[in-house]
């Protein structure tokens, strides 16, 4: 689609709502827009005409900020949530960020529109993030129709989150991939169709270049979902074949991988410097330091203990497998941009020195040790794994609860659309019914506090699995 009919097509859109609305409180300063990563040669591109994205402008994130992140069936899924909320609470803790996932099966940018009073504004989140599109896009070529409704909805969320109060990233929506292939036989699936899929594709990259301009006008800040997915799909493909999907292997529900790039999409857009831990050891003296978050418990001339209380990201699984973060995070420069941890070493009188962090070694040269050396990139199992494990299986825990409270309470229950077989046999359910105000109707606001009390608990053992790790650092010369 050219410049100046998007152009056209987003001036009518915003035409239907008034223009004054937010505040300065609102507003997310970015920089100059760049396209990252820059638009490949390979003729796989060449319809396609993203626009360059805005940058954020330093971190975005406010301490004791309550992060709101809303979406479809992709963000029900509740992996790309709980990657983003496991990261916030692990890797930055000094920041207090809180976070509720509002994944919805099937919705669109309108749906969301309907409920977002009801289902999250009521919990005063100081900052959301979403990401709409993929359903709106209709699964079919762009018409501008298909813009005009997405474009109408996505300014009235972005306006009435602000007005809240709520500072809002939006996110573009992802891309659609081919179905994979039957791993056993290697045939490719009856509706194989890679001329529909770039079609839909070119109508998704549409609705990302809106949701930039939308993201522009309102002052908001902007998660570029798109461009990276369909970059690393097709990386993916070049190194893997069609084993990972990075699309998923229904070609619109991500595996791990795809939702890592999701993950890594919003972090970044968050304005995160991704510098977790700087430890610097004099290999002559012996001596060590460690930047904030990490504390030195003693050093001598081959071992550094160190007591952290913030992790590294922390991802072990299989790195060619489209299941696997592991695998994305060669796809997008993850590590590099978010998950740094660096041993810098200096002073060497060794060519090369053996570096093991927990159970696992890795030889350096002098050189590399002295510029500084990514351990959260090389070692996929670490001293933080363990614990890693622990927080995130909390928050798996915390957001599942998370869904049964906005759509089968707050929607279901409260609107009066669960049924009754259904109420009688769930104890929760049955509790909540009673919960009725003077004119006999279920109070809402008694509802929204006992639920709060149900998740609470859910929310101390995030907060309880969170410990200090104990590790130990030992530099041997070859």
């Amino acid at each position: 689609m050219k410049s100046t009919q998007l152009l056209s097509l987003l001036l009518a859109a915003f035409a239907l709502f008034p223009t004054a609305c937010t505040t300065s409180k609102s507003e997310i300063h970015t920089a100059a827009p760049r396209l990252l990563p820059p638009k490949p040669s390979d003729p796989y591109f060449a319809k396609f005409e993203p626009r360059p994205a805005p940058q954020p402008a330093g971190l975005l994130l406010k301490k004791g900020d309550r992060l709101a992140i809303c979406g479809d069936s992709i963000t029900e899924q509740k992996m790309y949530s709980r990657l983003m909320e496991t990261y916030l609470t692990v890797c930055v803790p000094e920041l207090d960020v809180t976070v509720r996932q509002y994944g919805w099966g099937g919705e669109t940018a309108p749906g969301f529109l309907r409920r977002m009073t009801n289902d999250c504004l009521r919990f005063e989140p100081t900052i959301a993030t979403t990401c709409y599109g993929m359903n709106d896009h209709r699964y079919r070529p762009y018409e501008p129709a298909i813009g005009a409704t997405y474009s109408n909805a996505s300014v009235a969320i972005v306006r009435s989150f602000n007005q809240a109060g709520t500072r809002v990233i939006v996110g573009s929506p992802g891309c659609v991939g081919v179905k994979g292939v039957d791993l056993k036989t290697g045939q490719r699936p009856k509706d194989w169709d890679e001329a529909g899929v770039e079609a839909k594709n070119i109508n998704l990259c549409t609705l990302r270049n809106i949701d930039i301009e939308i993201a522009g006008q309102e002052h908001g800040g902007f998660a570029d979902v798109f461009w990276p997915m369909l970059n690393a799909g097709f990386d993916a493909r070049q190194k893997h074949g069609l084993n990972l999907a990075i699309a998923g292997t229904d070609g619109v529900h991500p595996g791990w991988a795809g939702q890592a790039v999701m993950a890594y999409a919003f972090l970044r857009a968050m304005g995160l410097d991704g510098e977790l831990g700087v430890f610097k050891v004099d290999l002559k003296s012996g001596k060590a330091t460690a930047s904030r978050g990490h504390e030195i418990i003693s050093s001598s001339g081959d071992a550094v203990e160190i007591k952290s209380s913030r992790y590294p990201f922390c991802a072990t699984n299989n790195p060619s497998s489209d299941d696997s973060i592991r695998s994305a995070m060669k796809l997008v420069p993850f590590n590099h941009d978010l998950n740094r941890m660096l041993l810098v070493a200096r002073n060497a009188s060794a060519k090369s020195y053996k570096v093991t962090w927990g159970r696992n070694s890795k030889i350096y040269s002098a050189e590399e040790l002295q510029r500084g050396v990514n351990l959260a990139g090389d070692f996929a199992e670490n001293p933080f794994s363990e614990s890693f494990k622990k927080v995130d299986a909390a928050i798996a825990a915390k957001q599942s609860y998370e869904t049964r409270q906005i759509k089968k309470i707050f929607h279901d229950l409260v609107s009066g659309r669960v049924k009754p077989e259904d109420v009688a046999k769930d104890s929760e359910l049955q509790r909540l019914s009673e919960l009725r105000g003077a004119d006999g109707k279920l109070d809402s606001d008694k509802v929204a506090a006992e639920t709060e009390r149900t998740r609470a608990p859910l929310v101390a053992a995030v907060k309880d699995a969170f410990v200090p790790v104990t590790h130990t650092i030992r530099i041997e010369a070859q």
